[in-house]
């Protein structure tokens, strides 16, 4: 099967249909390892001090990824001998800041940022042996280096020389000197003959600041041919590599946008658009020896959220516009932080031919996937969305082995958060194992979604559920209906939650029940500081709020701003009781239990029992579901670790006949629970990446199977990925 990507959601069908294709029909990437660079510390390091994975790439064997750790000053090595289970091969530490590594036989060529200021900045080229890792021999760049590319016959290397732009000065505006240039060195054998360097003057080109160029990246096509973007300058500049001789320069220009959100108002409504905006491309590759493509992540002025093919003369041959930011946006990847800026913001890429077919890699930083597109020779033809970790940046292709692998720069360590880690794929016969859930058009345009933290099944139809969004998206909250009968499970409608006819706000919705009358019944988590109340909420088949049900004194006696993660329903009419569950330990729970929470809206009658939850080692552990199935109730019980830290995510239950509430502010009754399922297998399996922190949605649909969800945290300090997945309980 092709799929040929024109507009709308031409890749969501493609990817629905996917799952009717024959075994050995199409050839997918899919994601088999992930390594957290942390695991690379030098033993007198902390364990938690910063890393983070930019620049990558890969020994001639394909056997060695090396990649450029700047907060650490260092290059760190990983083996994929096995790239199924990638080994931590340490790091080699540097008085500087590594910013780019290239490798040329057995040397790897660093550059590495020395600069004491911006105002006076230095640098130089680094020779590693990639197999003693020790440095063979240094050359003194003359200013801030940045990117570094090798020729294809490995006769020289070419480093984009920044001088970068200090944007607390004068709001950032260019000019800056000192002015950046270009660094041409030969290569013998893979060592850098400093002698030969010749340095290119880049000034009086570009139309943005022609005195001040700050060159960003660099590649060489097989004629050796030089091509080097001008980020803030807007500019791109070819160059005879052998000579050093400027051979042509075109503006990178701007293009308009349709179809974007251009507001971070928790909306996620793609009907804006912006015109004229220039590219400011960030990465370049050579296509062929006449195309160009770029990464336009925009710097100071600009941003189109796009990529652009260029052939040598400046001539655009395609924009890619708002259509890989649409794409992503379907898969629950849009980043709204972003949308008022520059969106998703391409940043990195790869070029590279697997089995005869060339693909071009584009790396979205903000939304933290990699667009993959073959090249037809005219317009691309977009064929995959991978996952990758947290704001990827590069990536480098092994086609001889079928491998890609890409390098994740953000560390979250400091705020408990995911790990800086690079993510190796497989090209191979199969289906995509990601998305797991993607968005139809609806009123021809994109829904887009994200942060989902509850679950509940249909009460008449097979495989159909109900989701919500939480506070992320706090301008108004979203009932999303899932057809799970789809591969991968599909949104197929959105209803909007509102109040007085306007959409409602200051709520922040973890749990979802069916009302039995059409309706639903919503929990919110409170939390004061953001004037965010605890509470129950009717909302009927228009999303209308018909009822709001605030918490009784003795209850908030006790709050914390870790409320209601769940809520669901047991019996009907004048019986009909909702239960929720409490997230974390409140003031007045004796330690090591959480509330079962019980109201009844006939009578208006409140109650509680007392569940005891796990303990771990690291972090909180708490509740973050409560669904009724059959004669029990299951309860979602989490840690919030993720990685390698994650313990605990499991699937426990508690009859119903045994949640005989209590009087609120007596004593409540301690309820038995029994463990039914260990959800951290299915988390590593779900998609080879590491463990995510916010297991939060589990159901049953009609049939009596099992689903469960994972929050994405609106993709703000998060990779982005939900994992929806069938829950299997057959053994338990």
């Amino acid at each position: 099967m092709t799929i040929r990507i024109t507009a709308g959601a031409a890749l969501t069908a493609a990817l629905l249909a996917s799952a009717a294709v024959p075994a050995g029909a199409e050839q997918v990437f899919n994601r088999i390892a992930s390594f957290p660079v942390a695991t690379n510390l030098p033993a007198d390091k902390d364990k938690t001090s910063t890393t983070s994975a930019e620049i990558i790439t890969a020994s001639e064997d394909g056997n060695t990824l090396v990649y450029s750790d700047s907060p650490l000053g260092a290059i760190g090595f990983i083996d994929i001998t096995d790239p199924k289970a990638p080994k931590a091969g340490g790091a080699l530490v540097f008085e500087g800041e590594p910013t780019s590594v290239a490798v040329a036989g057995n040397k790897v060529l660093a550059a590495i940022n020395t600069s004491e200021s911006r105002a006076n900045p230095s640098g130089q080229l680094a020779v590693v042996d990639l197999a003693t890792k020790k440095v063979d021999a240094t050359c003194d760049l003359g200013g801030q280096p940045d990117s570094i590319a090798i020729s294809a016959d490995k006769s020289f290397a070419a480093i984009a020389i920044e001088n970068e732009r200090d944007e607390d000065v004068n709001d950032g505006a260019l000019p800056q000197m000192p002015a950046g240039d270009l660094v041409i060195v030969s290569l013998k054998d893979g060592l850098a003959d400093c002698a030969s360097i010749k340095r290119v003057s880049l000034t009086g080109l570009a139309e943005v600041a022609p005195e001040d160029p700050e060159p960003e990246f660099v590649s060489i096509n097989d004629a050796g041919e030089i091509a080097v973007t001008l980020q803030e300058n807007n500019h791109i500049v070819i160059i005879d590599g052998k000579s050093g001789t400027v051979t042509g320069h075109f503006s990178a220009g701007a293009t308009d946008l349709e179809g974007i959100d251009k507001k971070t108002d928790g909306q996620l409504s793609f009907t804006g658009k912006a015109e004229g905006v220039l590219r400011e491309p960030d990465s370049i590759k050579w296509l062929d020896n006449n195309r160009l493509v770029v990464a336009n992540e925009g710097d100071w002025k600009g941003g189109s959220r796009s990529f652009t093919i260029f052939d040598r003369s400046g001539k655009v041959l395609y924009e890619a516009g708002a259509s890989l930011e649409r794409e992503i946006a379907r898969i629950g990847h849009f980043p709204e932080n972003r949308a008022k800026s520059k969106g998703v913001e391409p940043e990195g890429m790869e070029i590279a031919s697997f089995n005869g077919q060339k693909y071009i890699f584009i790396l979205s930083e903000r939304a933290s996937i990699v667009g993959v597109y073959k090249d037809t020779g005219a317009e691309p033809e977009l064929v995959q969305l991978l996952p990758s970790g947290i704001s990827p940046e590069g990536a480098v292709a092994i086609p001889g082995r079928n491998l890609l692998a890409t390098a994740n720069e953000a560390d979250l360590s400091e705020d408990g958060g995911a790990r800086s880690h690079v993510m190796l794929y497989e090209l191979g016969e199969g289906e995509p194992n990601y998305p797991q859930l993607v968005s139809k058009d609806i009123d021809g345009n994109v829904v887009g979604w994200g942060a989902l933290s509850g679950l509940v099944g249909d009460a008449e139809k097979e495989g159909i559920l109900y989701a919500v969004s939480d506070s992320v998206y706090g301008m108004q909250p979203s009932i999303f209906t899932i057809d799970a009968t789809k591969k991968p499970a599909e949104i197929t409608n959105v209803l909007r939650v509102t109040r007085n006819g306007q959409p409602a706000q200051k709520l922040d919705i973890e749990g979802i029940a069916l009302d039995g009358k059409g309706g639903f019944w919503l929990a919110s988590e409170g939390d004061s500081s953001k004037l965010v109340g605890h509470g129950l909420y009717n909302v009927n088949a228009k999303g209308e709020i018909k009822a709001e049900i605030g918490l009784p004194a003795d209850l908030l006696a006790g709050e914390t701003r870790f409320g209601f993660e769940g809520v669901t329903t047991i019996g009907s009419g004048d019986d009909l009781t909702l239960w929720m569950a409490v997230q974390r330990e409140w003031k007045d729970d004796p330690k090591g239990t959480v509330k079962l929470v019980s109201y009844k809206p006939k009578s208006k009658e409140w109650g509680a029992v007392r569940y005891p939850i796990e303990k771990t080692e690291e972090g909180w552990v708490g509740l973050s579901e409560i669904t009724a199935h059959g004669d029990q109730v299951y309860i979602v019980e989490r840690d919030n670790q993720l990685g390698d830290a994650a313990k605990l995510k499991k699937l426990y239950r508690v009859a119903i006949a045994d949640l005989k509430p209590g009087k609120l502010g007596g004593e409540l009754p301690l309820v038995t629970k029994e463990e039914v399922h260990d959800f951290i297998p299915d988390l590593k399996a779900a998609s080879n990446g590491y463990v995510v922190d916010k297991l939060e949605g589990f159901t049953f649909d009609k049939s009596g199977k099992a689903y469960a969800v994972t929050d994405n945290d609106g993709v703000d300090d998060s990779s982005g990925e939900t994992l929806f997945f069938q829950v299997n309980l057959a053994t338990n």
